[in-house]
């Protein structure tokens, strides 16, 4: 399952264009204060104008959108009587669109759609613009939301969460610091890993998840280190959408279930949490998919010829925090505020989680806990 992807610099000039082919007349557009201040939001109005488009900006949401922001979106929606919805920005504005169409065509509350497939009546067209390179959202079946009473992030699978068309446009990269390039970047770098060893990983998956972790390993200390370097926006767009296109078909792991209650409770960058744990939660994958993180550590540029199978293995693991290290990341949950005595309680919530159905080893609870001690 794959949306429409329009691909390369300057693409968002079609914007309005893409809209008009769904059907659209008029828009609701999600975005937030961040992509709106680096005048992106400006520039796709414009786009918009000049198809004849008519629209309301909404830009009600915070980092990780929580489920009062949704209700509050998707009540605009309905009296604005939009009939599309366009989504401008990262992880949090994509899922948050998803989120408000989810809720203006089926009702009730996006709490009532946690979980797998319970999704039955069609959103409207959608058209997503990433201003990332990490999430993936423009082409993934997944939202993440926030459920404030509980301060766990829902995870919401359906189909018919992922957008008509994805408009990727690298240019917009130029824009983000290096603090959120980094973090979105390892963000990618999670998905297409835990997608590679999925158990539910296909040939096809296979393909996008080694491609976007060769892309990520060459090109996201370029992109860190420079707002200037095109090539190495252009190649990290790229590894983003590849690494969106293998999670989504094959789904994630432990690291994502992990990082859903850690995110709701201390509100943290999502990357950076994901960052953190990727490498403890391959430790404890290494004994179920040993040869698949032989191949993710010659991805990531490692030599492992003349090695055992579990020597090149670990290559693995040594690369990703290597590469985590030259990009600061921080190296332990701690150093992100988390309080030692939180850890049972995330653990309880991790275990409940769609994206651990999918790890490939089986973990307990207990487990999940050792888990999170380690990188504590």
């Amino acid at each position: 399952m794959t949306p429409e992807i329009i691909f390369g610099p300057g693409t968002m000039a079609q914007v309005g264009e893409s809209l008009v082919r769904l059907g659209a007349t008029r828009v609701f557009l999600v975005s937030d204060c961040g992509v709106q201040q680096a005048h992106w939001v400006e520039k796709a109005l414009k786009y918009l104008d000049e198809v004849g488009l008519t629209y309301v900006v909404w830009t009600g949401i915070t980092p990780n959108p929580k489920d009062y922001e949704v209700a509050e979106g998707a009540k605009e929606y309905l009296q604005a009587q939009c009939d599309a919805v366009l989504a401008i920005g990262g992880g949090s504005p994509i899922d948050a669109a998803k989120g408000i169409a989810l809720v203006a065509t089926n009702g009730g509350r996006i709490n009532d759609y946690e979980g797998i497939d319970k999704v039955t009546r069609p959103l409207p067209p959608m058209v997503a613009v990433p201003s990332t390179a990490g999430t993936g959202a423009e082409v993934s079946q997944f939202s993440i939301i926030v459920d404030s009473g509980s301060k766990v992030k829902m995870t919401i699978i359906s189909k018919s969460l992922i957008p008509d068309i994805a408009i990727i446009d690298p240019y917009i990269l130029t824009t983000k610091d290096k603090k959120l390039t980094a973090c979105t970047g390892m963000d990618a770098l999670s998905h297409a890993v835990e997608a590679y060893a999925s158990l539910a990983a296909t040939p096809l998956t296979d393909i996008h998840a080694l491609s976007a972790i060769s892309l990520i390993g060459k090109y996201l200390p370029a992109s860190v280190s420079s707002n200037q370097n095109l090539r190495a926006k252009r190649q990290m767009a790229m590894a983003s959408l590849k690494a969106g296109l293998a999670f989504s078909n094959a789904i994630l792991g432990a690291v994502h279930a992990m990082t859903h209650p850690l995110g709701g409770e201390l509100d943290l960058p999502h990357g950076e949490a994901n960052a953190i744990l990727l490498p403890y939660v391959m430790e404890f994958n290494l004994p179920s998919c040993i040869s698949r993180y032989v191949d993710v550590a010659e991805a990531l540029g490692e030599i492992t010829g003349g090695l055992s199978e579990r020597a090149a293995a670990l290559k693995a693991i040594q690369a990703v925090r290597k590469l985590a290290s030259d990009i600061c990341i921080p190296e332990n949950l701690s150093e992100m505020g988390l309080k030692k005595e939180v850890i049972p309680y995330l653990s309880q919530c991790a275990i409940k989680d769609a994206c651990l159905i999918t790890n490939p080893r089986k973990a307990s609870t207990e487990d999940i806990e050792k888990i999170y001690y380690r990188a504590y």
